[in-house]
């Protein structure tokens, strides 16, 4: 196994996590974060660096918010760095970036970690670490709250153990933007750079396990669909002459029920949520527009798709039942794909030996969603090997809320984890 000569402190790695932690940004909106990312890749000397639309293929990005809302944040970043010309690579929401690292012949290591934030406002309260010890959400609105500001850390901590240690071969690292609106990982693994990956390894932090724990390899990611639906019909005077009307808001109305009542399949779970309905009309006026936001989800591909037809057929037999016309956009998806023996047993040895592991267990089940499956599949489908390991994280609370945080011993553990599995693989 390649000697490993250098791991970050506890201190370098908790002041970084912090760092990011305090300026949280959403989907396709991490253009602060990306630039923050670039000047630590600088740093670190790594051999290539790709950014933005040089990171994936930005053809396949889904949930890109509209200029308005991009030129927003864009300028957020602009007025906290000077860094114009990373930022500039950013401009369209082309955010993102992929760290090469490259030691001559030998096998290619990707590591995969998320970037983006979510819309959920960080508790102020007394008792949350991050309010109490300053480092706060200074986007109102917006926090870390499922660990992707430690992902970050995973990311940059590991390619700092890697990069200054003896090893044959090339170490990558994909920052991937939007995965809390599955907007990133497909677009990430239609890119250029999983092509030669030999072993992926994905990371989350927490998931209940308490700090110590490690898990080789989560299984069982529900795949997932999310769509916008759109219904247009006409409007017209809701006392004077409502048969004038085509009526979007009873189109919507009656797609929602029916979509509520798709049978669940035999062969396994499935979900179905309908979420964000609006329409503008007064009520005096028959709606000539209606709006709203579906996800499916299924334990298997198939599944979801058996679900996401269902949601389509409901959709046009509203939209026909009520003179109107309808429009589904995919705005965000993901795959289920299991972890491989082969890594999950070399994390499993890899951890007994790490400082600070009390626990490993081989595999664990994920029960939500996660895009990194689809650079995993990329990485199958080109006959390599894939996991997605679990780094306990000790979290008060639950992931998703106002008062997530974790344990900041475990960012020590997940370097060492991390690194140690690359460079044994790196040989």
């Amino acid at each position: 196994m390649p000697t490993r000569t250098h791991l970050p402190t506890k201190r370098e790695l908790v002041d970084l996590r912090r760092e990011f932690h305090a300026f949280p940004e959403p989907g396709w909106r991490e253009f602060w974060t990306t630039t923050r990312i670039v000047e630590e890749l600088e740093r670190l000397g790594v051999d290539r660096i790709h950014v933005g639309a040089e990171a994936l293929d930005p053809d396949e990005r889904l949930g890109v918010p509209d200029e308005q809302e991009l030129s927003a944040w864009y300028e957020r970043a602009v007025a906290r760095t000077d860094r114009t010309d990373i930022l500039e690579q950013l401009a369209g929401g082309h955010t993102g970036a992929v760290a090469v690292v490259e030691r001559g012949d030998g096998p290619t290591v990707g590591l995969r970690v998320d970037i983006d934030a979510l819309p959920i406002a960080e508790s102020s309260d007394e008792d949350h670490r991050p309010a109490a010890e300053g480092f706060r959400s200074e986007n109102e609105g917006y926090m870390h709250a499922c660990g992707h500001d430690a992902h970050v850390t995973f990311g940059l901590g590991t390619l700092q153990a890697v990069v200054e240690s003896d090893f044959t071969g090339t170490f990558k690292v994909f920052f991937q933007p939007s995965e809390e609106l599955l907007g990133g990982g497909k677009a990430m693994a239609s890119g250029s750079h999983i092509d030669d990956v030999d072993y992926l390894i994905g990371a989350h932090v927490g998931l209940d396990n308490p700090t110590g724990t490690v898990v080789g390899g989560i299984d069982e990611a529900l795949a997932f669909a999310r769509f916008d639906v759109t219904f247009t019909g006409e409007s017209a005077h809701a006392g004077l002459a409502p048969n004038q009307g085509r009526n979007a808001v009873q189109a919507l109305v009656d797609a929602t029920s029916n979509i509520y009542g798709i049978p669940r399949h035999q062969e396994g779970a499935t979900r179905v949520n309908v979420g964000e309905l609006r329409s503008d009309n007064a009520a005096n006026v028959v709606a000539s527009e209606a709006t709203a936001t579906v996800e499916v989800r299924g334990e298997s591909d198939e599944l979801m798709e058996y679900m996401r037809d269902a949601v389509h057929r409901h959709v046009d037999a509203a939209a026909a039942a009520h003179d109107c016309e309808a429009g589904l956009s995919l705005i965000g998806e993901a795959i289920r794909e299991d972890s491989d023996e082969e890594l999950v047993g070399l994390v499993g040895e890899i951890a007994d030996e790490v400082d600070g592991v009390s626990s490993v267990r081989r595999r664990d089940r994920l029960g939500a969603s996660e895009d990194a499956t689809f650079l995993m599949r990329a990485v199958k489908e080109n006959g390599g090997k894939a996991t997605y390991v679990g780094v306990g994280g000790g979290n008060p609370s639950g992931h998703h809320t106002p008062t997530f945080d974790i344990d900041e011993d475990s960012l020590q553990i997940g370097v060492s984890l991390l690194s140690d599995t690359a460079l044994a693989i790196l040989s």
